[in-house]
């Protein structure tokens, strides 16, 4: 059992098939099934089970998935651990970042590390989620910051959740209810934002598996933009809690839950890649993001408390 082996196992395993893995890992298709016919045999079993529409893991495939990622999460502590008895290069941290994360949590985070750390470098860039992965993938920047991304080549810890959360002036018509039936909400004047991303598809498909359609009266491009024209009443949004921290705490928005309805819950997720190990810049860098996360998740619950208390 060879670790690149094992890494195409589970890229397989989380992509469905053996063209997207070979995609992912950039490798080519012939050479995915080498991998996984070499790992079959050094086993004596086979580890997928070839469906109408794709792949699935056999029983056997099932049983060793968890032990291969923990294979890998060990060969990575074990890269760490080497490359931390090696005098630090230093001088320079790359960053990559979903829009909403660059503007509503790193700015806070930058500052700290940047008062701590101010010989290094850093260096910011933001993009969607598929970006942001491929950043770091390529070896463009050191960490990324997005929602819910996974890959073989990536190390990914979620960092907190991030959901979407109903919010509407505190003096508009239909926010005196606070907890409503998605049936109610329909009809209500909705902004929608960035029409295509996963937060706008994640609010529409809340929807469309009730069979209802919203009642969308704008639509603008950005999370910042959408959050000002609730603010005037010009409708109500489905917003990241993370964008929400001061408005709910001051009372300048009021969440509004749906009571016949799943939430909307994203996680946000720190990546960096398995092959690299972490420089010194970044470690500490990583470990201000996390003590932040909880920060934030912290105020979100108290701006939560207080809100229920105003009803």
């Amino acid at each position: 059992m060879e670790i690149d082996q094992v890494e195409t196992f589970l890229a397989v395993a989380t992509y469905g098939g053996f063209h997207r893995a070979a995609e992912a890992l950039r490798v080519s298709q012939p050479a995915v099934s080498a991998r996984i016919r070499a790992l079959e045999n050094s086993l004596g079993v086979t580890l997928f089970t070839r469906g109408p529409a794709n792949l699935s893991l056999s029983p056997a495939g099932k049983v060793l998935r968890p032990h291969a990622e923990q294979l890998l999460r060990t060969v990575a502590l074990a890269r760490q651990a080497v490359h931390e008895l090696q005098p630090s290069a230093g001088g320079a941290l790359r960053v990559a970042a979903a829009l909403s994360i660059c503007t509503y949590l790193l700015p806070d985070v930058i500052k700290e590390y940047q008062s701590a750390n101010p010989k290094v470098m850093v260096t910011v860039r933001s993009g969607n989620s598929l970006q942001v992965l491929k950043m770091v993938v390529d070896g463009e920047v050191d960490i990324g910051l997005a929602r819910s991304l996974n890959h073989p080549e990536v190390e990914t810890m979620t960092l907190r959740d991030d959901p979407l959360i109903l919010v509407g002036h505190p003096t508009h018509p239909a926010v005196r209810k606070r907890r409503v039936r998605l049936e109610e909400v329909e009809s209500w004047p909705l902004i929608f934002y960035d029409r295509g991303s996963s937060d706008w598809t994640l609010s529409q498909g809340l929807f469309r598996r009730a069979g209802l359609l919203p009642n969308v009266v704008l639509e603008v491009e950005t999370i910042e933009a959408c959050k000002r024209m609730i603010e005037r009443k010009l409708g109500l949004g489905f917003l990241p809690q993370i964008a929400l921290t001061h408005e709910l705490r001051q009372g300048k928005l009021v969440a509004i839950e749906i009571v016949n309805a799943e939430p909307l819950r994203r996680n946000l997720d720190v990546i960096h890649p398995r092959h690299r190990p972490l420089s010194r810049e970044a470690q500490a860098f990583l470990h201000l993001l996390k003590t932040a996360a909880d920060s934030a998740l912290f105020r979100h619950e108290k701006a939560g408390k207080v809100s229920r208390r105003r009803r």
